[in-house]
């Protein structure tokens, strides 16, 4: 199993700057091997912030945007176009900004979308799309090999939309998902599930506050996925925990590879 990374940063927004400039560097590398990347989106506070510093990079340009496939691992199953929907949140911040190709950008059918109020044809929709592209990018699979999976992680250790000791995390077969009663608002969304999540080349985990300090500490500690989802979230290449120091606080030094 590939060992887990930490570098925790001094605040949320040198956080934010720093992913968005990694991410640079992973696309362009991706791109000069095989003339196109992926990357999986995440919504919230810190994965809207990496895309708004991604947007103001002057490097940001050093990416054809125009051959980079967009997915996202989760999806609050809204009506197209609701504020909290991570898509709408993503154009905002950064699509509507650069010059992506729009059949390149697969987003979850929203509620008033093609299935009606219906999250589980959503989810295997989706699980669709992402079989197709990996046909087509590696001829088999069911899910493409994502050169970077971006994640945020939640203060009882949940990713993507999957909750502690939930029907999610207990997913070994589906590579998509509709999930009910989420303990957060909105209670229903489609995600992708750990399967699916580690198929990608790299996984980055970011996550900040000392709220998050406990689950942090505890997934370092050696905590399984069902009680710990953010566990589970590894990737084939790299797995990248990216952190603020309060969301650090609680894991011993040597663990940590502090920046400014």
């Amino acid at each position: 199993m590939i060992q887990s990374e930490m570098v925790v940063h001094r605040d949320g927004d040198l956080l934010a700057a720093a992913a968005a400039a990694r991410l640079v560097t992973a696309l362009v590398d991706a791109q000069a091997a095989r003339g196109s990347a992926s990357l999986v989106l995440t919504g919230g506070r810190t994965g809207t912030a990496v895309l708004a510093h991604l947007r103001d990079s002057p490097a940001r340009d050093a990416v054809d945007w125009s051959r980079v496939d967009l997915y996202w691992g989760d999806e609050r199953f809204l009506p197209s176009g609701h504020p909290d929907r991570n898509e709408t949140q993503a154009r905002a911040a950064f699509l509507d900004h650069v010059p992506v190709s729009p059949e390149r950008v697969h987003v979850v059918e929203p509620s008033d979308g093609r299935f009606g109020d219906d999250p589980d044809a959503a989810a295997d929709a989706y699980a669709d799309v992402l079989a197709a592209a990996a046909a087509q990018a590696e001829g088999d699979g069911s899910v493409p090999a994502f050169d970077v999976c971006l994640l945020g992680v939640g203060e009882e250790g949940h990713t993507a939309s999957i909750f502690p000791d939930s029907p999610a995390v207990h997913e070994t077969e589906r590579t998509v998902v509709a999930v009910r009663d989420c303990p957060k608002p909105p209670p229903t969304r489609v995600s992708l599930t750990l399967p699916a999540i580690r198929r990608s080349v790299q996984v980055w985990l970011m996550t900040t506050g000392e709220s998050k300090a406990d689950a942090v500490a505890s997934v370092f500690g050696g905590a399984g996925e069902v009680a710990l989802p953010a566990a589970g979230a590894r990737g084939q290449r790299r797995t990248l925990w990216l952190l603020d120091a309060g969301a650090a606080a609680k894991v011993s030094e040597e663990r940590t590879s502090r920046q400014a």
